[in-house]
Parts: structure tokens; C-alpha cells; sequence
């Protein structure tokens, strides 16, 4: 596969003839206007470089609505996210899929998974499939603009191939692993299909991490190319965390000690390790800001802090999520499982922070959003304008930088959540209005899943926190590494944004007690009105006949345009057995 590397685009146009002396020969006089451009390519490519901004897109695995602090929860206190919300802009109508290689692939090349072949399940370790090769990927556009880029953490997108792996897929360098998941410790992934290593740098194999706590060893892989970036180019940095998701079925949480001992007031104790993971894994974010500071690239930088899909809630995968109040879980297609949590921080955004966006946004919209803001302004008179949405060509993404920046409205009115047709489960929202159909594991997550978090209760259905819990979470924002470097380049921390913010909450009104039976998405497609009711307790299907029949029609019209999905069946050549219990790249060594 040929990578695409950035060349700058030179263009003829007149100049006035330089004074060449008579006795000049031709040849001198006919090149004289190019010596000119020449100095103005030379003068200008280092504005073209230095001018983008830097982007960290800091990714989260499994990270439930209710596991950081900034959603209205104490319990577990994410002061680092909290801050950097407090000085940016908080996503309350961001959406993901409900699992983790659809919300990658659709990141990747803002299309829906529909579009990808990856709208069933995931890409199980073993199974020789991946993001097809045709789709030209995030970080391959960006290097089309000038920039250094770097994958750290999870893939999940493909490596039966090396062209599947991530640096032949736009990266410069990838540190990390391949599958969905694996343990924090010794760095292997435990599947159906085999128990092998699955750390690598690049295509080499790591053997030497054994012992080191993957969020701590991804963080300083971070920092440390960061500082090694020192504005030479303009960066774009993938930490696709393995944190929060559970490891390996035989220690699935895993934390430091000194975080897990933070919470001795949880009396759970998966939920006590699981809140000394997301500790850890604020902390991370914390480093991240202290490390472009010192680099001198703070100022010029947009952070994108991401879910990939709801929390494993309900014991899912042996973890310890919560999405409370919202129904669902990972896997499913209700609230709970899709909508993500989401900030974006950015000296260059143009009106306020500390602001809650009600734009309607999708995951696949980051391409668009970041190109264009990495390609918006005019760098010369003399050099072609780069960074346009129509260099992408046609996606389901759609660009919200100048929405989000300007706090306009949002120009998406839609989102197809997904259509998976061999689950037979679907969901569409338009507008406020979502539809949908089917279920999976028999109903099982179907259903309102805490812990709440909150410590004051007022009634049954409206739990609240004390004013000590308030002001605890305050002096925490405040006094965290990021309000501390973000202060240093003159940004201005929200005392009342690191305060709980009511608008960051959700609020849903007492459960009716048919919630969980005026709705049986198995036999026929439910409506909601998601504004109105974010928690999912009154299907309106039956009462607003005719918007059912429009989202349904809707929901057709875009199956219409449906791939088949890409899903294999596993190689049994790919188990680690075979390759000194090592995940690779199986299928280049046959």
C-alpha cells in the first residue's frame, strides 16, 4: 500500500520581470520570476507548518456516563477532565456506537459503520478481517497537511495483514496493541482464540513491559513524543487508551494501589478498583496538559477527550461501569450504550468556554471538524488554501468546528445510530425523535443500571449532592495539573463550571411504572422523544403514529444504502501457539 506523504503544491502565476541587465543571457532572464517564487515557497513553508494546530485525541474504552465527576456523580472525582471541560466545551448530544471497532472506524474515515462493513460486533482477536483497505483514514489526511502522526494504545481495526496495522494506516509510529483488550500488567489478550503478547511498537514485538501498568506506560509514550515534537511540526497524537475497559477474564480491574485506596469509602469492591482505574487514567489527561506546556505547543493545541461507547454496566465483561440515569449498556442501541462522553478544548475556539454544546454531534464528525480547523485559514496569498471538507470527499461526517466554535446550530439533524442485520437490531434519531427496533441478549441490559454516585437523596427519583461533595470537586478542579498549566498561558479556570454544572446533568422525570413494558423493541420499533426524555421512559410509537412511519422510512432509506458486513470466521493459524504465544501479523508469515 503506498502511503501518502505531504508535498507541498507549487502553482505558476506572472511576475513583473526582474531588472536583469541587458548582456544577461536568456536563459537567466526567462528564470528570473521563478527565483522569486522560489523565495516565497522557501518563506512560506515553515508558516505552513508551524500555523496548524497541534491535535491530541485522547481516547477512553468503555467509559460509562456516570464515571466522571463532571456529569453530576462525586464518587468518583475526575478533577484533570473536569478542568479541562471548565475551559472548553462539554458534548451533552455527542453519540458513539455501542461498541468499540464501529466508533474506531467511523472516527477513522467518518463513515457510518454501515458504510464500513463493521456494523456487527467487533473485530474478534483471530479473525482475518479489518477496515478495508479503500478507505483513506484520519491520520492519512492529516499527513496530506503537514503533520507527524502517532497512535498510542488500542487499534481494534485489523492486523490478520501489516497493511491492516496502524502504521500502514497513516501513522508514523504506533505503541501499543492490536485486539480489543488486554491485561494492564502483563500485556497479553486472553480470547476465545489463544492467550499470547499482543504489545508492540510499530511491527516488533515489546517484551520488556512486563510489570508496567498500561495507562501509566501510554501516558509517558505520550509525553515523551511530545517532547520530542517540540512544535518541529504540527502533531497529531492518537492516546487510545486501554483504560476503562476490562482486562483479561483472570484480573479484569486492575489499578495502582494508591489509586484504588482513594476509595475506600466505596463499599463495592469492583466499583472501588474500577474508580482507581478512571483516577489513573484522569491523571493521564493531567499529564498530557503539563507536557504540551512544557513543549510550548499548549497554546496552539485542540484536545479531544472521547468514549468509544457506553459503559460495561450490569457485570459486562466482569467490569464495573455506571451510565446511570440513562437505560442501557454497552452492546445495546439504547441511550445508555451510545451516547458518549465528550469534551473539546481549544485556545482557537472563538466564543466562551466553559460551556455546555447542545449541537447534535457523531463520532464520525471529528474528520471533518478537525480538518477543517487544522486547514482553515488562508496561510499565503501565494500558496493554495489546504484543508478543505471537500479534499475528504463524500461522508457521513459532518464538519461542526465553526457550530461548536462559534456556538451556532448544529448542521447534523441526524444520526443513524446503526443497522445490524445479523442481530436485527436498529436505531435512528432525527431530531429530537429516536426509534428503536430490536434487542440484544434476550433483553438482558435492557434496563436502568447504577451505581448513582450521588450521596444526598431528596426523593426516590431526584438524588443530589451535598454542599461539601460541591466544594470538595471545586478545590480539586481548581487545584488539578491541568487548571495549573492551562493557567499558565493565561486561560481562565470556571470556578462554577468545576462545580457540578446542572447543564452538564441529566435530568430525567419520575420512571413511570411501565417504563421497563410500554416498550418491546423485539416485537415492535419503539419512539422516543430523546429532548424531553433522555432516560427512555414513555414510548410515544403508538401516539405519534406518523412520526414512527417517517423514522421508519428514514431507517429504510439508509439500509438502502447498507454494505455487508465484514465479519470472518476465525483463523485458526492466528492463535498465539503458533507464533511463540505472540498475536502478529499472522497471515504475512504463512
Amino acid at each position: 500500500m503506498v502511503r501518502r506523504e505531504f508535498k507541498p503544491v507549487i502553482l505558476r502565476f506572472r511576475v513583473k520581470r526582474l531588472n536583469t541587465p541587458d548582456h544577461a543571457g536568456p536563459k537567466l532572464k526567462r528564470n528570473s520570476g521563478w527565483l522569486v517564487w522560489l523565495l516565497v515557497i522557501s518563506s512560506c513553508t515553515p508558516c505552513l507548518f508551524h500555523s496548524r494546530p497541534h491535535i491530541i485525541l485522547i481516547i477512553v474504552d468503555d467509559l460509562g456516563w456516570n464515571d466522571i465527576s463532571l456529569h453530576g456523580s462525586p464518587q468518583v472525582p475526575t478533577p484533570n477532565i473536569d478542568a479541562l471541560a471548565a475551559d472548553g466545551i462539554v458534548l451533552n448530544n455527542y453519540y458513539v456506537s455501542p461498541l468499540c471497532s464501529p466508533s474506531r472506524g467511523a472516527l477513522m474515515t467518518g463513515m457510518y459503520p454501515i458504510h464500513t462493513g463493521l456494523q456487527h460486533y467487533v473485530i474478534v482477536a483471530g479473525e482475518p478481517w479489518g477496515l478495508p483497505l479503500h478507505f483513506t483514514t484520519m491520520p492519512q489526511h492529516f499527513q496530506c497537511l503537514g503533520y507527524t502522526t502517532h497512535a498510542i494504545g488500542k487499534w481494534h481495526l485489523g492486523f490478520f495483514r501489516k497493511e491492516y496495522t496502524p502504521t500502514f494506516r497513516g501513522f508514523d509510529s504506533h505503541f501499543g496493541y492490536w485486539t480489543g483488550c488486554e491485561d494492564y500488567y502483563d500485556h497479553t489478550a486472553l480470547t476465545g482464540g489463544g492467550w499470547g503478547l499482543d504489545f508492540h511498537d510499530n511491527l516488533t514485538t515489546v517484551t520488556d513491559a512486563l510489570g508496567k501498568y498500561a495507562t501509566s506506560i501510554f501516558t509517558e509514550k505520550a509525553t515523551k513524543i511530545i517532547e520530542q515534537n517540540q512544535n518541529t511540526k504540527p502533531l497529531f497524537l492518537m492516546l487510545a487508551h486501554l483504560a476503562v475497559h476490562a482486562g483479561n477474564s483472570y484480573a479484569p480491574l486492575q489499578a495502582p494501589k494508591y489509586y484504588i485506596d482513594r476509595f475506600k469509602n466505596i463499599k463495592n469492591t469492583k466499583r472501588r478498583k474500577f474508580a482507581g482505574m478512571v483516577a489513573a487514567l484522569d491523571d493521564s489527561v493531567g499529564l498530557v496538559v503539563e507536557a504540551l506546556h512544557k513543549a510550548n505547543m499548549l497554546n496552539n493545541s485542540i484536545i479531544v477527550l472521547t468514549s468509544d461507547n457506553g459503559g460495561a454496566a450490569a457485570g459486562i465483561d466482569n467490569s464495573a461501569a455506571s451510565n446511570w440515569p440513562l437505560r442501557g449498556t454497552k452492546f445495546t442501541l439504547w441511550e445508555g450504550g451510545i451516547k458518549g462522553s465528550a469534551l473539546l478544548w481549544s485556545p482557537l475556539l472563538e466564543k466562551g468556554s466553559g460551556r455546555v454544546a447542545p449541537q447534535m454531534m457523531h463520532i464520525s464528525d471529528w474528520l471533518p471538524t478537525l480538518y477543517h480547523a487544522a486547514g482553515r485559514l488562508v496561510i499565503s496569498n501565494f500558496l493554495p488554501r489546504r484543508g478543505l471538507v471537500s479534499d475528504l470527499g463524500k461522508l457521513d461526517g459532518v464538519q461542526l468546528w465553526d457550530a461548536l466554535s462559534q456556538n451556532l446550530p448544529s448542521q447534523r439533524t441526524e444520526i443513524l445510530h446503526n443497522i445490524d442485520p445479523i442481530w436485527k437490531v436498529a436505531a435512528l434519531r432525527v431530531g429530537d425523535f429516536k426509534l428503536l427496533q430490536g434487542t440484544v441478549f434476550d433483553g438482558k441490559y435492557d434496563k436502568w443500571f447504577g451505581p448513582s454516585g450521588r450521596t444526598s437523596t431528596k426523593n426516590k427519583y431526584h438524588m443530589h449532592n451535598t454542599s461539601e461533595d460541591i466544594q470538595q470537586l471545586r478545590n480539586m478542579c481548581l487545584n488539578s495539573v491541568t487548571a495549573k498549566y492551562l493557567k499558565k498561558i493565561g486561560r481562565s479556570i470556571s470556578a462554577e463550571f468545576c462545580s457540578l454544572p446542572e447543564a452538564a446533568h441529566i435530568q430525567c422525570e419520575p420512571k413511570p411504572t411501565n417504563a421497563s413494558r410500554n416498550c418491546q423493541p423485539n416485537k415492535n420499533p419503539c419512539v422516543y422523544n430523546i429532548k424531553e426524555d433522555p432516560c427512555e421512559y414513555n414510548n410515544l410509537a403508538q401516539i405519534h403514529p406518523e412520526i414512527t412511519s417517517s423514522l421508519l422510512q428514514r431507517l429504510q432509506e439508509f439500509n438502502k444504502t447498507a454494505v455487508t458486513p465484514g465479519n470472518k470466521p476465525a483463523d485458526p493459524f492466528a492463535v498465539p501457539l503458533f507464533h511463540d504465544f505472540t498475536w502478529v501479523n499472522w497471515m504475512d508469515k504463512h
